[in-house]
């Protein structure tokens, strides 16, 4: 009996062909997802003027590789049947996309770290070979038909493109491990000879002198960027002709095929419609991303018609620099990462590894060679149009550039020797270096949009420093025999939590209070942040963090309502003396029921204790002094604790300078891109700031390291006045007095 129904193969077949409309579909957001993310790398580099286009948003790493393996659903496919015209482009420009997406991805190496390296370039590998692998297996078991397969010679170009570019992504990575220890070389050595400089240069630092600086290594961080140096590179710059050629064959195919054709006709493979989409996010996709390859390719060729002359450009394409083959020598120079006891077997094993690198640098070395070579051609065939362009250009800019010419070459001889280039390198053309020039002082100009307004108001209420030395006093006993030391921000914040529990003051003063003073915190922290004595101080900031955070937010301090207080109606002397005990009682509390050893040392105290032995000090230094002013009114109390901070602020800025001088000192090339574009930043905010301590003069006696610490500046102070007051010591009574009053401390606390 035979079987007269469906064939249950057919049927699973259609079973199976149903969801490929929805896989094609999801294979087409995965093209655009990449797609889109090369677009915003290309208008991120237009829009910063870095014509290398720095690989931001469209990287090598594990997400954009998964992306790409989805994108290569439809080469690797061999079982789906795709012979119509728009099946056939639509694989193509599968191939054709993941060409262009390698030639993005070079970029991106300078960024990661010689593992990432070695384990993405790896994974891009061996996802080339795979695609590459299925590709031929079709073509091998449907040979007999080749003579009918659409856009073969097309499908051939790109699979060999791919290859070409795996091995200029591979002699890429090869090159920057090398790289990366001559760039560190040679930003050592010029951070020497900037220091030098800077010393020679010593004085007061102005705003002038800090725009210079921060210029100086801005223009060492950017031009020995990682990201710039490959983009640099002559196996980049062929990466963008291979893409430019592979992305221009994907044009040809697509007029070849509306002609024959007409491509958007219905597709006959399982995918359906949905070939459509994926054909039209492809073909967009390699435009959109031919774009960033294209423009290194003809930004080289720019840098070399304007700075090397016809010999001096052949001498260059025959030298393969040693940073090119480095990393392979010292792997051919080392020992086996692996122990074989054997003697014969591990000499054996040995010179296998040797012969084994040899090719691999004899091959590198014919790499660089080729794209040096081929970046000669495009040099010697385009340079006339560019030159004719240069020419047409200057020509309609010659007014503005005979203003400005002295002041700007000038300029550009100082930025030239700051410029950090590999052997052999071109030197950058002006243009490329003003567009640097141009970044940073649009980053200072950013910071000016966020310059601390209030602060700056609030700033003018300060003349003079004498609130440094007026907000505590030595005749307040102390509540251990070792005296704790300030910070810049905890004075700050507890002259700021009385001011706010006074009676009888304005809303809209404190108001203003709080705003400027949190301003000012935030630049008060960088100061003790940069200038901190190996952390001793690191409870004391902490202290004064965590006191601000319930002053700013909840209008408390350690629990103290500080705005029901200044309205119950008493007088500031009042309140004065209940913040005072509450802050005494907090310490002898504490210190009564301390068991550690480690605890008597005060800079191990809690910080809620460390924050009350603040105010403790602070409010009795103030009673004393209102002791003596006692007919003055809570307003101007409050006023003179304005004044007071404005003082410790206006002391603390002056360190501004060289914090952001700090900032600009990086210790490695990886880092110092971000340090002087947040030192950038900071001059942008504080210039202002900076422009009116200029007007000051720093206390005769104060050396720059002194300045950075409070204590310092106090120590000065009482010194001077021991010296106006005649006597270098405190008179013999006075020190007997304070040794009482301390000792009666001591006893009260340990009983």
């Amino acid at each position: 009996m035979s079987w007269s129904g469906p064939s249950p193969d057919t049927d699973v077949e259609k079973l199976l062909a149903k969801p490929m409309v929805c896989i094609g579909m999801y294979v087409a957001a995965a093209s655009l997802v990449c797609t889109l993310a090369m677009a915003a790398d290309t208008f991120n580099g237009f829009r910063s003027k870095k014509y290398w286009f720095p690989s931001k948003y469209f990287s090598l790493n594990a997400t954009s590789l998964t992306l790409l393996a989805v994108v290569m659903k439809l080469p690797v496919d061999l079982t789906t049947r795709m012979h119509t015209a728009t099946d056939r482009l639509a694989k193509v420009s599968s191939l054709v996309f993941m060409s262009t997406a390698m030639a993005n991805f070079f970029t991106s190496l300078g960024s990661m770290d010689d593992k990432d390296i070695l384990m993405n370039v790896a994974a891009l590998g061996i996802l080339v070979i795979t695609v590459t692998s299925n590709v031929f297996m079709q073509i091998i078991q449907v040979r007999s038909l080749l003579s009918g397969r659409l856009a073969f010679a097309e499908e051939i170009l790109a699979i060999g493109s791919m290859l070409l570019l795996l091995v200029m992504c591979g002699s890429s990575a090869l090159m920057i491990p090398s790289t990366k220890r001559y760039l560190e070389t040679k930003y050592k050595e010029m951070h020497k000879s900037a220091l030098i400089e800077e010393q020679v240069e010593m004085g007061k630092i102005t705003t002038d002198k800090l725009r210079v600086l921060i210029k100086k290594y801005w223009i060492m961080a950017e031009t020995s960027c990682l990201q710039f140096v490959v983009a640099r590179s002559v196996t980049c710059t062929l990466s963008g002709v291979i893409s430019l050629l592979i992305s221009l064959v994907l044009v040809e195919a697509h007029i070849r095929m509306a002609r024959e054709y007409r491509i958007l006709n219905e597709s006959k493979s399982s995918y359906g419609w949905s070939t459509k989409w994926i054909l039209l996010t492809q073909t967009t996709g390699v435009i959109v991303g031919t774009i960033a390859p294209a423009s290194r390719w003809f930004i080289a060729i720019n840098f070399r018609s304007s700075n090397e002359g016809s010999s001096k450009s052949i001498k260059s394409a025959l030298t393969v620099e040693g940073y090119w083959t480095q990393k392979m020598v010292d792997w051919k120079q080392s020992s086996l990462s692996f122990k074989i006891r054997h003697l014969k077997s591990r000499k054996v094993v040995h010179d296998l590894r040797g012969l084994i690198l040899k090719l691999c640098i004899f091959a590198q070395f014919l790499t660089v060679l080729a794209s040096k070579l081929v970046l000669l051609i495009s040099v010697c065939i385009i340079s006339p149009l560019i030159t004719c362009f240069k020419c047409v250009r200057r020509l309609k800019r010659r007014e503005r550039i005979s203003d400005s010419s002295s002041s700007r070459h000038q300029e550009d001889v100082d930025i030239k020797h700051y410029v950090m280039l590999l052997e052999g390198e071109v030197e950058l053309p002006t243009e490329t270096l003003g567009n640097v020039c141009k970044e940073i002082n649009y980053i200072i100009q950013k910071g000016k949009m966020h310059k601390p307004k209030s602060l700056l108001n609030f700033f003018y209420k300060s003349r003079n420093f004498n609130g440094v030395k007026e907000f505590d006093s030595h005749q307040v006993p102390s509540l251990h025999p070792e005296d704790l030391p300030y910070c810049w921000s905890l004075p700050v914040v507890t002259l700021t939590s009385i001011a706010l529990a006074l009676p009888n003051v304005e809303k809209n003063n404190t108001t203003c209070l709080l705003n400027s003073v949190t301003e000012g915190l935030s630049i008060m922290k960088l100061v003790d942040k940069n200038f901190g004595r190996k952390g001793s101080l690191a409870n004391i900031r902490t202290a004064a963090n965590i006191v601000w955070v319930g002053v700013e937010i909840y209008h408390k301090w350690q629990g103290k309502d500080l705005h029901e207080t200044s309205l119950k109606g008493k007088n500031s002397k009042e309140i004065l003396e209940e913040l005072s005990n509450k802050a005494e009682k907090t310490v002898l509390e504490f210190k009564r029921d301390a068991r550690e050893s480690h605890m008597k040392n005060p800079l191990n105290w809690p910080t809620n204790v460390i924050a009350a032995n603040s105010m403790y000090r602070i409010s009795r230094a103030i009673l004393l002094t209102r002791g003596v002013e006692s007919d003055k009114t809570d307003g101007a109390l409050f006023e003179q604790l304005s004044i007071m901070i404005a003082d410790i602020m206006a002391a603390c800025f002056t360190n501004l300078g060289r914090v952001i001088t700090m900032r600009c000192h990086s210790n490695g090339i990886e880092e110092m891109e971000k340090s002087v574009r947040k030192a950038a930043l900071l001059l942008g905010e504080t210039e202002e700031v900076l422009g009116l301590l200029q007007q000051r003069e720093l206390p005769v006696l104060l050396a720059p390291d002194q300045a950075a610490y409070i204590e310092e500046w106090r120590a000065l102070f009482q010194q001077e006045n021991k010296n106006n007051q005649g006597s270098v010591s405190m008179p013999n009574a006075e020190i007997d007095a304070s040794r009482s009053r301390k000792e009666e401390v001591v006893i009260k606390t340990e009983g």
